[in-house]
């Protein structure tokens, strides 16, 4: 049985390129929604975690209205640039970034939540702007919570399927992720590649976890009991 590594290398690729929108995007939302209240600000929250709680499946159908060669992102992008999204592996790391982001969102608000306000005013009275303050005071404090919400969101992007399936399709060398090679090859019947396959995405999400585990363990103290409590 031979092994074809290109669905591996897709979705780290995939994986990688969408954590690097989510970990920034969500991070700044979760700080721009911490500790400041607004008319509405419930319906944003919920529409920045909607995703989280839809299925996949649907996800995917809403962007493939949105991105569409009709609807009103992707027609629009493709009137003025010629872009066309579905069906390329830029569809797959959207995908990825939509799925993943309330992970993200939801893990970086917590963390912002668990931060000491007194220890932000200290560094305010002393002197400190506002950017200055959280990236001295709040980021480190909130690492612990950040560091989870990335591996979390690693994680679900290197298993995102519904939405993918949706809008990127299972193009072989192209848009074929593991999640998506799973499902074809299980279903014209090879169950031994399947199970190759899954076994190798198992692997990875479990060592995502024990490594988050671990270093916090030795780097945050507390870490598991708050866990636990």
């Amino acid at each position: 049985m031979t092994v074809d590594w290109q669905p591996v290398l897709l979705s780290l690729r995939v994986a990688a390129a969408a954590l690097a929108v989510v970990a920034v995007a969500g991070t700044l939302a979760a700080r721009a929604m911490t500790g400041r209240h607004f008319p509405g600000k419930d319906v944003l929250d919920g529409l920045l975690v909607l995703p989280l709680v839809l299925p996949p499946v649907v996800t995917g159908f809403l962007l493939l209205v949105l991105l569409g060669r009709g609807g009103p992102v992707g027609a629009p992008l493709e009137r003025a640039f010629g872009i066309r999204l579905l069906f390329t592996v830029h569809a797959a790391v959207l995908a990825a970034v939509v799925v993943a982001f309330p992970l993200m969102y939801q893990s970086a608000k917590a963390a912002f939540q668990g931060v000491d306000r007194r220890l932000e005013d200290a560094a305010r009275t002393l002197g400190a702007g506002e950017g200055r303050v959280f990236l001295t005071v709040t980021l480190p404090l909130a690492w612990p919570g950040l560091a989870a919400g990335v591996v979390l969101a690693f994680a679900r992007s290197l298993g995102e399927f519904g939405a993918t399936v949706m809008i990127a399709g299972n193009i072989p060398g192209e848009t074929t992720t593991v999640p998506l090679a799973i499902y074809f090859l299980a279903d014209a019947g090879d169950m031994r590649t399947a199970g190759v396959y899954a076994l190798l995405i198992s692997a990875a999400s479990m060592a995502l976890v024990v490594g988050l585990n671990v270093w916090a363990r030795r780097r945050v103290p507390g870490w598991q009991r708050g866990r636990r409590g």
